[in-house]
């Protein structure tokens, strides 16, 4: 087919086709006429052109457009990525004054003749045992092996090595969150502390004797 603005012939496909009958050889008709790449003209919505008058306008296609957004509405965040909480480090002075008095007490005892002097290397090797009791267990969890059983943690404490235990919480960062551990962690130093002032200052305190 031909257009009227020039002799170029124009394809069209048969699909593309709006009449009632066949199409016939000279045959008047209207169409839209497009150009895909470099296949030449092609002619769209073929019809004889005494339908066009008659037939209705042919309906556009449908754009796809953005809802509207509601002003009112609150703009939705974008999912903020979770932190863990930090650590929060408890104060040292409490641990480092408890040792002062716990080294005052075993200088006290051996003074009064109420310890041994023995128990001064026993107390630096007892504490390097406990520190190392802790890296083991550190370094059995990152290995997914067998742990060390946190009441003998706590009966090392208790049996002096409880400032041993306080720096291996410093330094290797262990045992130094959960608050459970953290609390029987205290109580065991304080009962050694405690049990120790009695062991050596005990005979030494005025106490009345109680007449029977």
């Amino acid at each position: 087919m031909h257009g009227p603005q020039s002799n170029a012939q124009l394809f069209f496909h048969i699909r593309d086709w709006r009449g009632t009958a066949t199409p016939a050889v000279n045959q008047r008709v209207s169409f839209e006429e497009i150009h895909v790449g470099s296949k030449g003209p092609r002619a769209m919505d073929v019809r004889p052109e005494s339908d066009r008058a008659t037939s209705p306008a042919r309906p556009r296609q449908a754009v796809a457009r953005p809802p509207a957004q509601n002003p009112h509405r609150q703009p939705r965040m974008a999912p903020s990525r979770r932190v863990a909480p930090s650590r929060q480090a408890s104060p040292a002075w409490p641990a480092l004054l408890l040792m002062l008095i716990w080294a005052g007490i075993l200088i006290g005892g051996i003074v009064l003749d109420r310890l041994s002097w023995l128990f001064l290397p026993a107390a630096f090797i007892l504490n390097l045992g406990t520190f190392y009791a802790y890296w083991k267990d550190k370094y059995a969890a990152a290995k997914g092996q067998w742990r060390t059983a946190e009441d003998m943690l706590h009966g090392l404490g208790l049996l002096g090595g409880w400032p041993g235990a306080w720096f291996a919480h410093q330094i290797l960062r262990h045992k130094s969150v959960k608050q459970a551990f953290r609390s029987v962690y205290w109580g065991t130093a304080s009962i050694h502390v405690i049990a120790l002032a009695l062991w050596v200052f005990l005979p030494w305190l005025p106490i009345p004797a109680l007449n029977p």
